[in-house]
C-alpha cells in the first residue's frame, strides 16, 4: 500500500532548513512544503521558488506563521540554536508534528521544556541527530547487535572538524560565541555524544572533560596581521585566510556550503563585497569567538563500559573515526567502511555498507535523507516508533553534553 502524502512548513530557511525541506523535492509524491518563515529575504525567496510556495503562506517571522490556523501536517524548525524553545511550544500547541534541528536548546531547562511541550501535545517529535540514521551507523548496529565482538568494553571516537570549518563556523560564523548560540560541544558535537550513547545502548553514569580555545586568540596573531583578510600583509601565508578558504572554492565552481552562507550570489563580486564588509572576512585572531577549538570527553556507562570522544579543529576534516573494543573482537570504523577483527579466528573482515537503502543521499553520509524519510513516514502512518531520535533518548543524550561541559569548566567529574 502506498504511503500517503504529507504537507510541511519550514521555520528557518537557512542551510539546514533547505537541506531537510529538500526531501520534498526528491520525493514529491510523499511530501510537499506549503509554507515558510524566514527573516532573510534571499533565503526566503530561494525556498519559495524551489517549492512553489504561495505568497499567502510566506512569512518573515515564524510567529506570524504559527498564529495561523494549522495548515500543514508537520513543521521543520531550523531556526538558530537559541531560538528553538518558543517555536516548539507554539507549533506543538497548534497540533503540528515537529522535526527540530539539533541541538534542542542551549540549557537543560529549555530542553526539558521542549520535551514537556511535545509530550503534552502528542506531537510526533524528531530531533536532527542525523548520525543515527546513516547506512554506516545502521550497518554497525547490526554487527554489534549480532554479538560479533561480544560485549562493548570501550569506544574511542574522533571528530576531525577541519581547520577551515572551525574558522568558518566557530570563529567567524554563527556558532563562534557561546552567549549568541551555545557552547561548542552542544553546537557541534552533540551529534557525536548522542551517537556514542546510541551505540553503547546503556545509561551514562559519569562524565569528565577537558578542552580550551587554544589557537584562535589574539595572543596567537601573527606579526603584521590586519583585522580583515583583504587588508592583510601576511594573508598569503595564513592557512585560515578567508580569501583562500572561500575564494579557492569559488574558483573551483563550488557555490554551496560554506560559500552560500558567506555570499548567496555565488559571484566573485559578491564574495569580494562579503569579505570586505561581512563577518566572514575577519581575521581569525580578531573575532569575538570564545568557544573551544579542541575538547576531550570521557564517559562511564552502566556495567563499567567506557567511551572517549575527541573533537579538534586541527586537521583536514572528513569522516569521523571510531574504534570499538569488545570482549570477543574489535571494530574500526571510518564512516564509509567497517572492519571487524575476530578474537577466535584472529582475522579481519570488512562489512559492506548498503548506501542504497536511503531514499535520498544528501549530507552527513546519507543521514539527512534517511532522517527525513523516517520522519515523513512516521507522520504519514502516525507511527512514532519509526523515529530513532525521539524525545526521551534525545533529552538523555543532551544531558550528557551539559554534564560534560560542566565537568570541563569545573575540572571535575560529574555524576549523572
Amino acid at each position: 500500500m502506498s504511503q500517503k502524502k504529507i504537507t510541511m512548513i519550514v521555520a528557518g530557511a537557512g542551510d539546514r532548513g533547505t537541506a531537510h525541506a529538500g526531501y520534498a523535492l526528491a520525493r514529491p509524491e510523499l511530501a510537499t512544503v506549503v509554507g515558510v518563515a524566514e527573516p532573510r529575504e534571499v533565503h526566503r525567496t530561494r525556498m519559495v521558488e524551489a517549492h512553489g510556495i504561495p505568497q499567502d503562506s510566506v512569512f518573515a517571522d515564524w510567529r506570524d506563521m504559527a498564529a495561523r490556523d494549522r495548515f500543514a501536517d508537520a513543521v521543520l524548525i531550523t531556526t538558530s540554536d537559541a531560538l528553538h524553545t518558543e517555536p516548539v511550544a507554539a507549533f506543538a500547541a497548534k497540533g503540528y508534528h515537529i522535526m527540530l534541528e539539533k541541538p534542542m536548546a542551549p540549557t537543560p531547562g529549555e530542553c526539558r521544556s521542549i520535551i514537556d511541550a511535545v509530550k503534552a501535545s502528542g506531537s510526533i517529535f524528531a530531533v536532527g541527530h542525523v548520525l543515527r540514521y546513516t547506512p554506516y551507523t545502521q550497518a554497525l548496529k547490526k554487527v554489534l547487535d549480532a554479538g560479533t565482538i561480544g560485549e562493548i568494553v570501550c569506544i574511542q571516537r574522533l571528530e576531525p572538524l577541519g581547520y577551515w570549518h572551525q574558522a568558518h563556523s566557530y570563529v567567524r560564523g554563527n556558532w563562534r560565541n557561546e552567549a549568541e548560540s551555545s557552547f561548542m560541544l552542544l553546537a557541534k558535537s552533540c551529534h557525536d555524544i548522542d551517537w556514542i550513547h546510541y551505540i553503547m545502548g546503556k545509561r551514562c553514569t559519569a562524565v569528565s572533560s577537558f578542552g580550551s580555545l587554544k589557537h584562535f586568540r589574539a595572543e596567537e596573531r601573527p606579526e603584521g596581521a590586519a583585522d580583515r583578510c583583504l587588508d592583510c600583509a601576511v594573508e598569503a601565508t595564513c592557512p585560515y585566510s578567508a580569501r583562500k578558504i572561500y575564494g579557492n572554492r569559488l574558483k573551483r565552481g563550488e557555490t554551496g556550503w560554506p560559500n552560500s552562507v558567506v555570499d548567496p550570489t555565488g559571484t566573485p563580486e559578491g564574495l569580494e563585497l562579503a569579505l570586505r564588509d561581512g563577518p566572514y572576512g575577519r581575521c581569525v585572531y580578531a573575532c569575538d569567538n570564545d568557544v573551544v577549538d579542541n575538547q576531550v570527553v570521557n564517559m562511564q556507562f552502566e556495567g563499567g563500559a567506557t567511551a572517549s570522544f575527541t573533537m579538534t579543529a586541527f586537521n583536514q576534516g572528513g569522516h569521523r573515526r571510531t574504534n570499538i573494543f569488545g570482549t570477543r573482537g574489535e571494530i574500526r570504523g571510518t564512516g564509509d567502511k567497517i572492519e571487524v577483527f575476530d578474537f577466535m579466528t584472529d582475522t579481519w573482515s570488512t562489512v559492506t555498507i548498503d548506501c542504497g537503502s536511503s531514499d535520498v543521499t544528501g549530507g552527513h553520509g546519507g543521514g539527512d535523507g534517511v532522517l527525513m524519510q523516517k520522519f515523513v513516514a512516521a507522520v504519514a502512518t502516525d507511527d512514532p516508533t519509526r523515529i530513532l531520535s525521539g524525545p526521551d533518548e534525545t533529552l538523555e543524550s543532551h544531558l550528557i553534553v551539559f554534564a560534560a561541559e560542566q565537568a570541563r569548566k569545573e575540572h571535575g567529574v560529574v555524576d549523572l
